[in-house]
């Protein structure tokens, strides 16, 4: 099976990059459990988006990532197994060559003179605040511009950009047996998403029925409100988003989808009720909000809807809840799949593997090639399970050296090294980031020893245990759950299975940081 995710907006990018750590962990393979091919298109009028890049980037360190477990065994873990392949980014002034304003597009000058009663309807329409405004920024959270902009996209001329990649290979998806799924995501009460996601929901329904793939599903993810702003020096008649309208926004646009939301097999509605304070922007690089939980239930929005048996013939309406407003626990979190806690236990893993690398093997990697392999093998038992010990010369010579082994010096493995620690970072960051900055209390973690990513030793030996909350655990097993056990249990327990060199010993790094190990 393949899914097609196209992320709408800037909300959307940030859908996005929770997918982008939801595939990492695992959390987005089939229900065999099997690799999965996840391709994604970024939408968005705003090409410097500030959160925009963040999710790129994310995705662009991921694909690294991704390439170092490249090998015959990926399947031991679910970590790094989902290919995910990137459209690029489309915008809908790809092939403008006017200037980017409203007025210019439609061709208002000439309208007024040659057809004034067309151009009186547009002035009704759009002040002259919006036929002037400059949309390099976006849309500017009116959705009515976005909707005018977005009604002159034709998905059919677009063969040779973004689109056309994406049906090619949808196309050859669907003709292999693969049985594709698409899904889009975006928020409902913005300018792009509002606009963008019944329109392309709408055009990209109508390109599969010509292309006669008319079975392939298309779900939509709409976000309501979940945070809000205060705009700062800007003059009254400017046009920005702005936070006090996005409910009526919503309202309008609920209203509208009640009859046009006919293209979407399955439609999730998500939003919540306390909205999160975020800096004021209006577009580019400064538009970098925090990730937000409603961000990671979108990813797992996308999990239900790859993992879900086909839905009946009408539209499916997917609401989610939770048991308390104001907090959220692990127990909140839709797994979906009956009698398991894959949700839990994966993000866990990958949260305790991450911090376990950054707080104690990387330094310890760094360490050895300081003091050199040759003293540092005699400290860390485990090193000589996934490096080649120092050898002398005439060893060497002789051959005695094991050719199984990597060469720590080797710059590959430098520069694995390198790639899965900024990996780490970029993960724990997004979990840190996560219950940051909210105003309700999120129980999932507990991120005071994980702000730290410098790469120090632990503070206590007993920190990796109180990581997950709410985690119930006898006290024995609490006491060996401690990172010297780890390391221990690294260099003792039989993990040939997860290769050698850097890739080797992260995955039985991995192996070993597991809530059930």
């Amino acid at each position: 099976m393949s899914l097609y995710v196209i992320g709408i907006g800037g909300t959307g990018a940030k859908c996005l990059e929770a997918i982008t750590n939801l595939a990492a962990v695992g959390l987005l393979l089939d229900s065999q459990g099997t690799e999965q091919t996840i391709n994604l298109l970024y939408v968005d009028a705003d090409e410097t988006n500030g959160s925009l890049e963040r999710a790129r980037a994310g995705l662009a360190l991921y694909q690294r990532c991704f390439s170092l477990f490249n090998d015959n065994n990926r399947q031991s873990l679910p970590w790094m197994q989902t290919l995910l392949r990137s459209f690029g980014l489309w915008s809908p002034f790809g092939r403008v060559t006017t200037d980017k304003k409203l007025g210019s597009l439609f061709g208002y000058d000439t309208l007024k003179q040659n057809a004034p009663d067309l151009g009186n309807l547009f002035e009704v329409l759009f002040t002259a605040e919006e036929r002037e405004a400059t949309l390099d920024v976006g849309f500017r959270g009116r959705p009515a511009i976005g909707s005018a902009v977005m009604s002159q996209v034709n998905l059919d001329s677009f063969d040779e950009e973004a689109w056309g990649q994406l049906m090619g290979q949808l196309k050859t998806d669907a003709g292999s047996g693969q049985n594709p799924k698409v899904v889009l995501c975006g928020s409902m009460f913005g300018g792009t998403g509002a606009s963008g996601l019944p329109t392309i929901g709408r055009l990209l329904s109508n390109r599969l029925q010509k292309e006669g793939l008319s079975q392939v599903p298309i779900a939509c993810i709409f976000l309501l409100p979940y945070f809000s702003f205060t705009p700062t020096g800007k003059q009254e008649n400017e046009v920005f988003a702005r936070a006090d309208q996005f409910l009526l926004n919503t309202e309008a646009a609920l209203q509208y989808y009640l009859t046009q939301a006919k293209p979407f097999k399955t439609v999730y509605l998500l939003g919540n009720q306390a909205l999160a304070n975020v800096e004021f922007s209006i577009g580019k690089q400064t538009q970098r909000n925090k990730p937000h939980f409603m961000e990671l239930y979108a990813g797992l929005a996308v999990r239900h809807f790859l993992l879900a048996p086909p839905s009946p013939e009408q539209t499916a309406v997917v609401l989610v809840s939770r048991k308390q407003q104001g907090r959220l626990t692990w127990q909140d979190l839709p797994d979906f799949l009956p009698n398991t806690t894959e949700v839990k236990e994966r993000l866990s893993n990958a949260t305790r593997f991450a911090y376990v690398w950054l707080a104690n093997i990387a330094p310890e990697l760094d360490r050895a090639k300081k003091v050199g392999i040759d003293r540092f093998q005699r400290d860390a038992a485990w090193f000589s399970k996934f490096f080649q010990p120092k050898v002398s010369g005439i060893e060497r010579m002789m051959n005695l050296g094991s050719d199984e082994l990597a060469d720590f010096n080797d710059p590959k493995e430098q520069q694995a090294i390198a790639i899965i620690s900024e990996w780490c970072k970029d993960y724990l960051t997004w979990i840190i980031e996560l219950q940051q900055g909210n105003e309700e209390s999120i129980e999932l973690f507990n991120i005071e020893p994980l702000i730290n990513l410098t790469g120090e030793t632990v503070r206590t030996a007993d920190e990796l245990s109180q990581i997950v909350r709410g985690t119930q655990a006898d006290r024995s097993k609490l006491s060996r759950d401690t990172i010297p056990s780890i390391t221990i249990d690294l260099g003792k327990r039989d993990l040939s299975g997860f290769g050698k060199g850097t890739i080797g010993l992260a995955r039985s790094l991995y192996s070993l940081c597991s809530l059930q190990s």
